[in-house]
């Protein structure tokens, strides 16, 4: 069984849905159960529809490359592109507790990836932007 499986794809909200397939196929093939599979497949969704709407933003194209392997008892999924650089502390939580119809449309990618996942790395530099996201192996 191999070790790690990688993807590259062009910043296209259309190519959302082959992540979804690569990194789910990868997820089970690399250890994770359904619901863990999921779980990371929504995580990542969350992450690469960022990157193609904002690091990249609207008409800009670049390419997304994933890397799905394990490192320990986690899974982990490393994804790269060379987009805007974000800065994770500069969001604030959602405030989960206002009505519905007051809330902030958006706002919640980064809230949801943390809250699926069991840990969140974001890396900037001149090799471009880094995410990494982890997923403890059920045993």
């Amino acid at each position: 069984m191999p070790r790690s499986l990688d993807l590259t794809v062009a910043s296209d909200l259309e190519n959302l849905a082959t992540i979804a397939e690569f990194v789910t196929l990868a997820a089970q093939r690399l250890g994770l159960d359904e619901q863990q599979a999921f779980e990371v497949q929504m995580a990542v969704d969350e992450a690469c529809a960022n990157i193609i709407q904002h690091a990249y933003g609207p008409g800009v194209h670049g390419d997304i490359y994933l890397r799905c392997t394990t490192e320990g008892d986690d899974f982990l999924v490393i994804i790269r592109d060379h987009g805007r650089a974000f800065d994770p502390s500069q969001v604030s939580d959602p405030d989960l507790t206002c009505a519905l119809e007051d809330r902030q449309i958006g706002g919640l990618g980064l809230f949801f990836m943390r809250k699926l996942m069991d840990r969140v790395e974001f890396c900037f530099g001149a090799a471009g932007n880094e995410l990494r996201m982890y997923k403890r192996r059920r045993r």
